[in-house]
C-alpha cells in the first residue's frame, strides 16, 4: 500500500508564495504616486484595450500587475461592492479602506483555500480633499495590506524602480514633474529602453498608461491622460510642419480597345451604354 503524498502546511504556503511572486515579477511595473493635485497612476502597458489602471468609485482608483484575467475580475468586484454600498448607505461611506479590506479578505481566502493563488498585486488609491488625506493601499497575493505614504511600486523590477523613486521623488511635485519622475523610474528598469538593450532612451507615450485622481474635480476624479495631452506632459516634440498637400494628378484618358463602347475606356467621355452620340441638330 502506497503512502499518500504529504507536505507540511508551512511548505505548502511557501510554495504558493514563490509561485505567485514569480508570476507577478514577469509582468511590467506599475507606479502609483502622489502629486500636488492628487494621485498619479503610471503603468508600462503597450496595450490600448487591456487596462492595468482603472476606476473603482468617485474618488478611488485601482492599479494592478500580474495575470490580467484575475485582477480584472477583482476590479469588477470592487466596482460592484462600491456601487452597492454607496446606493445602500451614502456615497461618502465608500472609502479606499473599505475596498482594500474587502480585497484583502478575498485574496487571503483564495491563498489559503485554493490550490492556486492569484498571481496579482493591487493598489487601491483614494484622493482626499488635501494632500495629507490621500491614501495608497498596497495588497499582495496573500491578502496582506499596507498603507504606503508617498508611492507604491508593483511588478517587474520593483526594487530597482523603488530605489530610483526614493532618490528622486519628493512630496508636492506638480503633475509634469511627478510624471517625469515616475516614467524615468519605470524606464530605468524596463527592457524596452537602451539601458537594458531596448530601442528607446525612455518609455514613449505609446507604451504608457497614465491616469490621475484629480482632487479639483467635483465628483468623479478619475481621468485618463492619453494622446497629445500625454505627449505634451512628457515633453515630446510634436511635428510643427504639416505634411505638404499633394495635388492629385488628373486621370489620363486611355484609348478604348477595338469594339469597346465609348465611355468605358475614356474617363472623360460620356457613357452612352454602347450607343452613338446623337447629332445636336437631330431630334431625339
Amino acid at each position: 500500500m502506497t503512502m499518500p503524498y504529504y507536505a507540511s502546511a508551512e511548505q505548502v504556503m511557501r510554495d504558493r508564495s514563490e509561485y505567485a511572486r514569480k508570476g507577478i515579477s514577469r509582468g511590467r511595473s506599475v507606479v502609483v504616486l502622489t502629486y500636488d493635485g492628487g494621485v498619479l497612476l503610471i503603468a508600462e502597458n503597450p496595450s490600448s484595450t487591456l487596462h492595468k489602471v482603472g476606476e473603482i468609485y468617485d474618488r478611488i482608483g485601482f492599479a494592478a500587475v500580474g495575470r490580467y484575467s484575475e485582477f480584472e475580475s477583482l476590479r469588477v468586484a470592487g466596482v460592484r461592492l462600491a456601487d452597492v454600498r454607496g446606493y445602500s448607505y451614502n456615497r461618502r461611506d465608500v472609502t479606499g479602506r473599505v475596498v482594500a479590506n474587502a480585497y484583502a479578505q478575498t485574496l487571503g481566502s483564495i491563498f489559503t483555500e485554493q490550490m492556486k493563488p492569484f498571481e496579482v498585486e493591487l493598489c487601491v488609491a483614494e484622493v482626499g480633499a488635501t494632500p495629507e488625506a490621500d491614501q495608497l493601499y498596497r495588497l499582495t497575493f496573500d491578502g496582506s495590506v499596507v498603507d504606503e505614504p508617498d508611492f507604491v511600486v508593483m511588478g517587474g523590477q520593483a526594487e530597482a524602480v523603488s530605489a530610483h523613486l526614493r532618490e528622486h521623488f519628493r512630496a508636492g511635485l506638480p503633475l509634469r514633474d511627478a510624471l517625469g519622475v515616475g516614467v524615468a523610474a519605470l524606464s530605468a528598469a524596463s527592457a524596452s529602453t537602451q539601458a537594458n538593450g531596448g530601442e528607446h532612451s525612455t518609455l514613449p507615450a505609446e507604451q504608457l498608461e497614465v491616469a490621475v485622481l484629480d482632487r479639483t474635480r467635483p465628483k468623479r476624479t478619475f481621468r485618463r491622460i492619453t494622446g497629445a495631452a500625454l505627449r505634451t506632459l512628457l515633453g515630446a516634440e510634436e511635428a510643427s510642419t504639416p505634411a505638404a498637400e499633394e495635388t492629385p494628378a488628373p486621370p489620363v484618358p486611355t484609348e478604348p480597345a477595338p469594339g469597346t463602347p465609348p465611355g468605358l475606356g475614356d474617363p472623360g467621355a460620356p457613357d452612352t451604354a454602347g450607343g452613338v452620340d446623337p447629332d445636336p441638330g437631330t431630334p431625339a
